[in-house]
């Protein structure tokens, strides 16, 4: 039995002084590591592990972008469109059509007002090879009504409204050659609009940015952004306090940040993307729609989900889907993980294990094939952990590591079995896979037909209608066996606040809305 001492008996003092002196002794310890944590030593400053790739801030090609640039408009935390260079908008009832109205008094960096002329020479430079961010053709007029309003018309239907392009200063690039778009040294000193300002580019080094005092929505709080090109090292410069967060770290490095509580992990779903597997219904071993619901059956999705390091707020998905339709819910409910319906689907479909060694055969032919796998992580370590519960069904899956453009050219040639890879959720990519000339070797006229209906209309609430139905046949058929969707990995000092997953977790695209830890706290 635990005897009560009183509070104010000598054990009870006693016991009172211990307790009081290990807190101190490890608010002292709390207080010393802070001391010695070079990222406090940075103050107001926040340095980034960008991806070696990414060291120029061409069209497109990193989020880093949005530092200095602004979009017509973004997504707010709850996901809700929000202006930012376009105080309003409006569009035709087709939804082919599209006026923005631009926000008064916002300014280049080197105080020339911004107008609707800057847009119309941005959208005729994101159809330059090189940039490729809207096919030639995509725009059938693009109109300047006055310096402050543009009309947009779409010539194939397109819908357009894309939230994540920035536009460019037409006076700083009217007059260069647009043949050598991506060697402009624009790229490596721009002039933008937005939060922050360009400061410095050291070329294999860093890029450096300051807070916009004369930014619209006030100075950020965040006084200053580095930038550092650390190549394979990110997790190194992490662990030694060189950098404050990695957008994009590999999240097998997870277990050797376990138990440092310097650090916060995020996830941030990519778009509308998702691993997948896919199967070729043109081999002899998945014609049969039972066998297919049998391989998704013995995949338990939430382990797997544990397995590569991501949270319950990371759902699971039977289906194509847009982002906004992940982001609000309306989404089918993913197939349940149940080995013994998954071992009954193959008895009925006439694979039994007869001879004992663990894999079923029918008709003399073991259930054996290959998986092409993306080198991708996490896409590796999911075909790893599919081999293993497929094994415990009776189904050998050997391993075929490959590069990514590869298992993407044999899926796009039929020329494959099964192929661990990235399913794109947006028409154009289900058209690729699923139309014809019917790749994967699933053939099925309602779903190409909803195919058309989606592009042949710019409407979003068209495209979320034939998804969701496109959702339903997938569920019936199962030509793909959906993973989880694509995530990318964020580590993040803990003084760095303003983050969250899976919408809000890329400190670069969000750094304006971010803000650091009291100085008070320390």
């Amino acid at each position: 039995m635990t005897r009560e001492v009183a509070p104010f008996s000598p054990i009870g003092r006693r016991r009172f002084v211990q307790m009081c002196a290990g807190s101190l002794a490890l608010a002292a310890i709390g207080c010393r590591r802070r001391r010695d944590d070079p990222a406090y030593r940075r103050n107001s400053t926040v340095t980034v592990a960008y991806r070696s790739g990414a060291q120029t801030l061409l069209p497109d090609s990193t989020s880093a972008e949005r530092l200095i640039f602004l979009p017509l408009m973004t997504r707010n935390a709850k996901g809700e469109l929000e202006g930012r260079l376009a105080e309003r908008w409006e569009h035709s009832l087709d939804c082919h059509e599209w006026t923005y109205h631009l926000r008064p008094g916002i300014r280049w960096h080197d105080g020339i007002p911004v107008t609707a002329h800057d847009v119309a020479f941005s959208l005729e430079l994101f159809a330059l090879p090189g940039v490729n961010i809207v096919s030639p053709g995509t725009f059938e007029t693009v109109t300047v009504q006055d310096d402050r309003t543009i009309t947009v018309r779409s010539r194939h239907a397109a819908r357009f409204y894309n939230v994540d392009a920035v536009y460019y200063p037409k006076h700083r690039l009217q007059h260069l050659d647009r043949k050598n778009i991506t060697e402009w040294e624009f790229w490596t000193n721009p002039v933008g609009n937005g939060p922050y300002r360009f400061v410095r580019y050291i070329p294999e080094t860093m890029m450096e940015f300051e807070a916009n005092a004369d930014y619209y929505r006030g100075k950020p709080r965040i006084d200053r952004v580095v930038l550092k090109f650390a190549q394979d090292a990110a997790l190194s410069e992490l662990l030694s306090g060189s950098v404050d967060a990695i957008p994009q770290a590999n999240s097998a490095s997870l277990p050797k940040l376990a138990g440092d509580p310097r650090f916060r992990v995020y996830n941030s779903i990519v778009g509308a993307a998702s691993g997948v597997i896919f199967w070729n219904l043109d081999h002899p071993l998945f014609r049969d729609v039972r066998v297919r619901r049998a391989l998704t059956l013995a995949i338990d999705r939430d382990v797997l989900r544990q397995a590569v390091n991501l949270g319950p707020e990371i759902p699971i998905v039977d289906g194509p889907f847009l982002r906004d339709q992940l982001r609000r819910g309306d989404v089918p409910e993913p197939l349940p993980y149940d080995p013994e319906q998954a071992r009954a689907l193959l008895e009925e479909a006439g694979w039994h294990d007869r001879s004992g060694d663990g894999v079923r055969e029918r008709e003399g032919r073991p259930f054996r094939f290959t998986a092409s796998v993306i080198s991708l992580h996490p896409v590796w370590e999911m075909a790893v952990y599919v081999q293993d519960r497929l094994r415990r069904i009776g189904v050998e899956m050997n391993i075929q590591r490959m590069e990514n453009a590869n298992v993407r050219a044999l899926v796009k040639s039929g020329h494959f079995e099964a192929a661990f890879s990235v399913l794109e959720n947006g028409v154009p990519w289900l058209r690729q896979h699923f139309g014809s000339p019917f790749p994967t070797g699933y053939r099925n006229g309602e779903l190409v037909r909803l195919l058309d209906q989606a592009s042949a209309s710019a409407d979003p609430a068209v495209e979320e209608h034939v998804l969701r139905r496109i959702a339903e046949i997938f569920r019936a058929d199962i030509p793909a066996t959906f993973l989880i969707p694509g995530v990318w990995t964020i580590i993040a000092h803990k003084r760095i606040h303003g983050l969250s997953s899976p919408w809000w977790a890329d400190p670069v695209e969000h750094m304006e809305d971010l803000w650091l830890e009291d100085r008070s706290d320390r």
